[in-house]
């Protein structure tokens, strides 16, 4: 389980953009607060942010022509399995959308990456 660098996002190969945007349902989902090593980062900020880091991912889906269910569009949407949220406060927050996606966390994803056999123009 990892949350790619959201600069990658754009160049992502289709496996690992989908995986991306399962993964995102699935935090945003019964996985809230279900510790894993390389995202429990995420559990430290309000779910709005990673509404908002799937909400890049499901942009770029949409670019390349994959259809995304609507209901993840909505912030307060968890999934089938799981209560909604009744108003998630919404914030103004910057690029990153989390600071772990520093440079050093961009170098490990590429290096993760390259591991895998894909090798990506930055």
């Amino acid at each position: 389980m990892r949350l790619w660098h959201e600069q990658l996002i754009p160049i992502l190969p289709k496996n690992q953009l989908l995986g991306q945007h399962r993964e995102c349902c699935a935090l945003r989902g019964n996985g809230w607060l279900r510790r894993h090593r390389t995202v429990d980062y995420v559990f430290l900020y309000s779910p709005y942010h990673l509404f908002l880091y799937h909400s890049l991912v499901m942009d770029e889906m949409e670019k390349r022509g994959y259809n995304v269910s609507s209901e993840w569009r909505d912030k307060n949407y968890r999934g089938k399995n799981a209560e909604n949220y009744s108003n998630l406060e919404e914030k103004t927050i910057g690029s990153p959308i989390y600071k772990e996606h520093n440079p050093k966390y961009l170098a490990e994803c590429i290096e993760n990456l390259r591991k895998k056999g894909i090798l990506l123009e930055v």
